[in-house]
């Protein structure tokens, strides 16, 4: 039965009910998981040294780097025979990285990602369009758990097939799309090929993660689907979609479901704690895992924490759009930059399409940003424009390149990679 009754907790009983949480996981990682007692050892640290949460700091980060070193399943905390669903990563920067759950970890998996479907405006009877990857990727099967935990009936077309996808919301209807932001703009292009008004299709809300996204891609979704757009917030690590999500009433940030998962702001340079408000990589504790815990996980994405909603109840707090990933993070010549700032110049100007590509190359010493851009208009006042506008707004130089509509590569519901480095390819 979907339950959010702990969101709206009073902050003691939330802070308490944390900390045994997580003295209960550490204790746990110790006497289960070797590689934890090892780190744990090599930090100085035991289960009774946690007596606070701030005594949280002195306990060691996890990073995706373990998870590859004890591939595959040296971090589990239960024999494998109580496993239920493993699920892993596509390995393109190595050897995958495997997750897994047992029968306690997939109620949660159903419950969290329940919640946030509710928090998006979706209520049971609705049609739920998941257009999200089914198999390895934790995305479809993820969000299919919660909205059938919610009671949606769900159409799991799994990504790709856009024609077909259109095909299926126009015959059945669907209230509720779930998809990454970018292939919620695909489908629109090939909804509005089809002469698709926004006021004409189906849809009133969209369930948008995967990528990092910004308040005019919101917009730009929103008006081209006649949608309330808000975001799903998840990593595989810690459980997949469901760690947080948005409140389509107040679209403030996504609401984190702080009585599973325990967040800190680190600096990405010191790994020092942040007080609430201030931006840094965001780390996260698993704490009422089973077969997998994980410990204070760098997730490398780029955001602060906020208090919780007083027009919604709720306690938890929310956590702010991701600017970035700190491994995402461009520096062009002493500036940091992320893509999500390129997008939001790209959208505010109206005159290009929200598809782009960023090269980075470097000749001689000299770091060069080309950024690749779809437009009707092909003329040079408006590479001059959007030139201009990156550096008044961004602060770094770059060269736009104007590309011919649907020449740049589309998602097809999975992650979309924005940025080429070509600059160690030399």
């Amino acid at each position: 039965m979907f339950q959010p009754d702990r969101e709206a907790m009073p902050l003691p009983d939330l802070r308490a009910w944390q900390l045994s949480r997580l003295q209960e996981m550490v204790a746990r990682q110790h006497d289960r998981v070797p590689a934890y007692r090892a780190k744990f050892a090599a930090a100085g640290v035991t289960p009774g040294d946690l007596r606070r949460l701030d005594d949280l700091a002195r306990f060691p980060v996890t990073r995706k780097s373990d998870l590859r070193d004890h591939y595959p399943l040296g971090l589990c905390a239960v024999p494998r025979t109580e496993l239920r669903r493993m699920h892993a990563s596509s390995g393109t920067t190595g050897k995958p990285t495997v997750v897994a759950y047992d029968d306690n970890d997939l109620e949660i998996f159903a419950e969290v990602v329940a919640r946030s479907l509710y928090a998006a405006g979706a209520r049971p009877g609705m049609v739920f369009h998941n257009a999200y990857g089914y198999g390895l990727f934790t995305g479809g099967l993820g969000t299919h758990a919660g909205a059938a935990r919610l009671g949606l009936a769900t159409v799991p077309v799994s990504g790709g097939g856009t024609e077909r996808q259109v095909t299926l919301i126009e015959d059945l209807g669907p209230e509720v799309i779930a998809c990454t932001p970018s292939y919620a703009l695909v489908l629109a292009d090939a909804l509005a090929a089809r002469g698709h008004r926004p006021e004409d299709i189906p849809l009133k809300y969209a369930v948008l993660g995967a990528e990092p996204w910004s308040d005019k891609t919101r917009a730009e979704v929103e008006a081209r689907l006649g949608v309330r757009a808000t975001n799903i917030y998840g990593l595989s690590e810690i459980i997949g979609p469901g760690v947080s999500g948005e409140d389509a009433a107040e679209q403030r940030g996504s609401y984190l479901w702080e009585d599973h998962f325990y967040p800190e702001i680190l600096d990405p340079e010191t790994g020092e704690v942040l007080p609430d408000g201030e931006w840094g990589v965001l780390v996260l504790s698993s704490m009422t895992r089973t077969a997998m815990p994980v410990l204070r996980y760098w997730t490398g994405d780029i955001t602060r924490l906020l208090p919780g909603g007083n027009a919604t109840g709720r306690t938890v707090r929310r956590m702010d759009q991701i600017r970035g990933r700190s491994d995402d993070l461009i520096i062009l010549r002493g500036v940091n930059v992320y893509p999500t700032q390129l997008e939001a110049v790209l959208l505010g100007l109206g005159q290009v399409s929200p598809h782009y590509h960023v090269t980075l190359t470097r000749t001689g010493v000299l770091d060069e940003l080309t950024l690749h851009v779809e437009s009707l208009e092909l003329g040079g006042s408006l590479r001059a424009e959007i030139e201009r506008l990156v550096k008044a707004q961004v602060g770094v130089t770059v060269r736009c390149e104007l590309c011919p509509p649907g020449t740049l590569a589309r998602s097809e519901g999975g992650k979309l990679r924005r940025v080429t480095d070509l600059r160690a390819a030399r």
